[in-house]
């Protein structure tokens, strides 16, 4: 089929990362973005712009806010046609509760799980979370979207598709048939160390972009293979998922030994029991953590059997001093404080996992680390959109004298992958200051502004391509960029109008949650504008050039 290794490799180098690199331009954004969830969440709920706490009192803030809750709507609905007889006003049976925050976190996420009464299957139960202030233990109003770790951050790795976990799929696969472009990539670009210091920014578009494809491809490769790679590691249990199907009995059974050997209770006892003061237990975790040089923050806080005999508290630390994702974790007996285990060291396989998934997560206490991953995720980005670029530029002129609408429709895709995913995400940001706050389902609202907005994209795009068929530029590049750069400058000023904190107050005042998101939008605004300015004077330039003139043969693609 080809004459050589390498040709095949540029197929499927050329092939696999057109037909993936859509999903993998939103993985590499959005998790670029993810690295900063928890600041963009503070710009979205102005209820939560103060300065992170540790985990407020258990039993002086958490327990009296657990005690309140009750299932959400969502969960209950779930379970309409799940249950034998009528559904309960009240679930007074508590699985567990939990409570966790991070060094980011200004506020502290609670959830709640409940056994229900008549469920056809016993694992069936409802659920409860809130967002909650730490200093009163008040609950943040429902309805609103924390837009960065709520929507952003599930968008890199599921595309928010959760029918048949159809979106972990298709990342997964994405992801595996990244090693494979990065792979073949290596093989292709046998002057590799010599592309690493080339880009010719004054050549023709198709030069330069695959400049700095080759550029950004080279810089970034290590990042890109171990984030593809790590991320296939987190999502293994769902790719193979042989714990709940060819191996669920064992699995259950392997549940039970395990509970039996460490103490840690698997089923209720079916007798009531009061749950003792938490606090103490927490003083003697962290007691515990500082006799073994490992002296932190608690991270999570969590009851199972919440009133039962059986019921037990496990504390775990929160580790944003390494790199792994470890949590230390204590437990003790609900009912009395005694203590009953302590999570022993973990073994080589474990050590590996968890080291891998901790590089992944980034919950490490490390500015300018999480700093080189947005550039990162960001190279990735650019790398991309290059390689979009770089495929049509080669391939509209031989398309336009064929009649052919391959280019056409590759272009349109690739600016709406680009430049539409940045208008959807501006757009999301104006609703999110410009809708009220006692909006019904505000964050409903505002997701239906995001698609909404990207689908727009994609219209305009198609509609705007005519002249890639005459191998002309389209100028739906320019022209959402220039949307792009005014949607990020009206973001910023619907923040400042709608909350008082513009950029005067908050860079003086040092809070950088704000401050930080308000410039990065203001320097997307910068950099968007530049890029419909450079366009602009290549439309006119490909406008004048004669048709005939030769295009550049790269024997590295195909």
């Amino acid at each position: 089929m080809f004459q050589n290794f390498r040709l095949s490799m540029a197929w499927l180098h050329t092939w696999f990362g057109l037909v993936l690199g859509f999903v993998l331009m939103v993985v590499f954004f959005f998790g670029s973005l993810s690295v900063f969830d928890r600041e963009i969440d503070r710009w979205a709920l102005p209820e939560s712009r103060f300065e992170p706490r540790p985990m407020p009192s258990f039993d002086q803030v958490l327990r009296p806010a657990f005690e309140r809750m009750q299932p959400t709507k969502a969960s209950v609905a779930l379970l309409k046609d799940r249950v034998n007889g009528p559904l309960p006003e009240r679930y007074d049976t508590v699985r567990s509760w939990g409570a966790y925050t991070t060094h980011r976190d200004p506020v502290v996420a609670v959830f709640a799980s409940y056994e229900v009464p008549g469920a056809k299957d016993p694992d069936d139960g409802a659920w409860a979370s809130h967002a909650l202030d730490p200093r009163d233990g008040s609950v943040l109003p429902e309805g609103q979207l924390a837009i960065g770790s709520q929507f952003f951050y599930p968008l890199h790795y599921s595309l928010n598709l959760h029918w048949k976990d159809l979106g972990y799929w298709i990342v997964g696969f994405a992801a595996l048939m990244m090693l494979a472009a990065l792979v073949s990539g290596v093989v292709m670009h046998r002057k590799i160390f010599r592309e690493f210091f080339t880009f010719r920014r004054d050549k023709s578009t198709q030069r330069s972009a695959l400049d700095l494809h080759n550029l950004t491809g080279v810089v970034a490769l290590p990042f890109h293979f171990f984030f593809a790679f790590t991320g296939l590691v987190i999502f293994a249990g769902i790719y193979f998922p042989i714990g709940h199907t060819q191996l669920h009995d064992l699995h259950e059974l392997s549940e039970k030994i395990e509970a039996h050997e460490t103490g840690l209770p698997h089923d209720r006892a079916g007798v009531a029991a009061p749950l003792a003061p938490v606090d103490p237990m927490v003083a003697e975790a962290r007691r515990r953590w500082a006799a073994r040089g490992m002296a932190g923050d608690v991270g999570f806080v969590g009851v199972q059997h919440v009133g039962d005999a059986n019921g037990y508290v496990s504390v775990y630390r929160a580790g944003t001093d390494r790199v792994a994702l470890t949590g230390e974790g204590i437990h003790f007996k609900a009912s009395t404080g005694e203590l009953l285990r302590e999570d022993p060291p973990r073994t080589a396989v474990d050590s590996v996992n968890e080291f891998l998934t901790g590089l992944h997560l980034q919950h490490f206490r490390h500015w300018l680390l999480r700093w080189l991953y947005v550039l990162g995720g960001l190279l990735g980005c650019v790398c991309i959109a290059t390689g979009f670029i770089f495929f049509v530029e080669k391939r509209k002129k031989q398309h336009a004298k064929t009649g052919g609408q391959g280019s056409r429709i590759v272009d349109a895709l690739a600016v709406t992958t680009v430049t539409g995913m940045l208008i959807a995400t501006t757009a999301l940001l104006i609703a999110n200051r410009v809708l009220p706050a006692g909006l019904a389902d505000k964050g409903g609202w505002e997701q239906t502004v995001f698609w909404s907005a990207w689908g727009l994209a994609l219209a305009h795009a198609f509609a705007r391509g005519g002249g890639v068929a005459r191998a002309l530029i389209n100028p739906a590049w320019r022209e959402q960029c220039v949307a792009v750069a005014i949607g990020a400058v009206t973001a910023v000023v619907a923040n400042a109008v709608s909350t008082g904190d513009h950029l005067g107050r908050t860079l003086p005042d040092g809070y950088w949650p704000v401050a930080g998101v308000d410039l990065g939008l203001l320097a997307l605004a910068a950099v968007t504008l530049h890029a419909a300015v450079r366009v602009g004077r290549r439309e006119k330039r490909s406008q004048v050039a004669s048709p005939a003139k030769p295009t550049l043969t790269e024997p590295r693609h195909v």
